[in-house]
């Protein structure tokens, strides 16, 4: 953008109408009028037919913006698609508090994904080990079948070979590709290049080339967050902000100790990565896929986040709340559904970033955040109190409320504190409207 980008904390983004907030984001991101239209209308049946097989229509979700995002010194507009209440309103909330820290801190990795190769069959598996290093500038030659990719500086960098001596079937040699895939997620690429030095491996090893695909266990391409804040930023007229920053790193500890506990600390989390890849148009699946075995990769599943309090007692500073989450995030903004859908395009366009790399970054901060506002609540009010708020809104639906009557009806739940269908259906007899 060539005009100075305004700030992410957009206070009472979500009580404006929808027309504001569009309003709102076009002017952020210099959005044209038929990108705005892409906001409503979304993926057209024949933009849908294109890019699987078997369409017979669309699934549509809700596309929303988390605010007030500072990462490195910038701010960010974060597009999220997600179903689930309360994720959108947490993260932004979150956000909010990181500021008067100063923000996120991020970094990654340089975007190298790791294909592999299986061989059978090897007669002699020291031998054939180093053999192959011996002909890895060869390997390395055959396996650059990317121009593109080649072109951005991009290309296979490496190749490590692992011997599993033992497995259910037998012993196996393991060829690891690695492979700079520059602002690709990369994963035809990495596939196109493990099938090309197949034969070659083959011919060196003795053996017999299986599997030649990708791993989703991406530990070579990796992206970080890290927060400071002060205790101040959590106290509220009931609560001591040095009580909830304990408290926190109390309930980060749970996770890291027991794996029943870490898989839900490990999900929220996605909650929010997840929500920014579907709208960017990159794979959850395989994002979700590495970053949990990154998360048992001591041999005990854990959380993927770090938090601790910070005392300086020595100069009587006010605890501080620390916060990292590290974990394996191979996204693109090149290539795939992040250029034929519509909708992700105008999301690249909102973040307005200028790498795979970023876009990493942003969803480690995503990540964290989302992490964050689930553990002040879980540690103050509790989960339900906020979240069964904004589900409100669902319930008078499902109860058949429509236009200004889904307000009303989700109103009156939330005052009552009974947000149940069957109530929503009896104010439903009852409305004026």
């Amino acid at each position: 953008m060539t005009k100075s980008q305004p700030s992410s904390r957009l206070s009472g983004f979500y009580q404006k109408s929808v027309a504001e907030r569009v309003a709102l984001v076009a002017d952020w991101a210099a959005l044209t009028v038929a990108e705005q239209a892409v906001l409503a209308d979304g993926l057209s049946i024949g933009q849908a037919d294109k890019m699987i097989e078997n369409v017979i229509g669309r699934h549509a979700l809700p596309l929303g913006i988390g605010t007030n995002f500072l990462i490195n010194n910038r701010d960010y507009l974060i597009p999220m698609v997600v179903e689930e209440p309360s994720i959108v309103a947490a993260v932004s909330y979150a956000a909010r508090v990181v500021r008067s820290g100063g923000g996120f801190r991020t970094g990654s990795t340089e975007p190298i994904m790791i294909a592999q190769i299986q061989l059978l069959d090897v007669p002699d598996a020291l031998a054939a080990e180093a053999a192959i290093l011996d002909a890895k500038p060869q390997l390395l030659a055959q396996a650059d079948t990317s121009p593109s990719i080649t072109a951005r500086g991009g290309g296979p960098v490496d190749i490590i070979v692992r011997q599993l001596p033992q497995t259910p079937t037998g012993p196996m040699l393991i060829v690891h590709l690695l492979f700079d895939t520059r602002d690709a997620m990369g994963a035809n690429a990495i596939n196109t290049a493990a099938e090309t030095i197949a034969p070659t491996l083959e011919r060196v090893s003795g053996g017999r080339a299986l599997l030649r695909i990708l791993s989703n266990l991406t530990d070579q391409r990796r992206a970080w967050a890290t927060v400071t804040i002060p205790a101040e930023s959590f106290t509220t007229d009931t609560l001591v902000g040095a009580e909830v920053i304990e408290n926190i790193a109390h309930a980060n500890a749970f996770a890291v100790a027991d794996p029943y506990r870490a898989a839900t600390h490990n999900k929220g989390i996605f909650n929010g990565i997840d929500a920014v890849a579907l709208a960017t148009g990159n794979d959850w699946r395989a994002i979700e896929a590495g970053a949990h075995a990154y998360a048992a990769r001591d041999g005990q599943y854990r959380a993927l986040t770090d938090w601790h309090v910070i005392h300086d007692q020595a100069n009587q500073q006010a605890p501080l709340l620390s916060g990292r989450l590290e974990l394996p995030l191979a996204v693109g903004i090149v290539g795939g559904a992040t250029r034929a859908h519509p909708v992700a395009q105008v999301a690249l366009k909102i973040l307005n970033i200028q790498s795979a790399r970023e876009l990493s970054e942003v969803m480690a901060a995503v990540g964290l955040a989302q992490n964050l506002a689930a553990l002040r609540a879980l540690v103050t009010d509790g989960i339900q109190r906020g979240h069964m708020a904004l589900h409100a809104r669902q319930i008078a639906v499902a109860a058949g409320a429509a236009g200004d009557a889904v307000e009303r009806i989700a109103l009156q739940l939330v005052q009552e504190g009974q947000i149940r269908v069957e109530r929503a259906r009896q104010l439903m007899a009852t409305d004026p409207a």
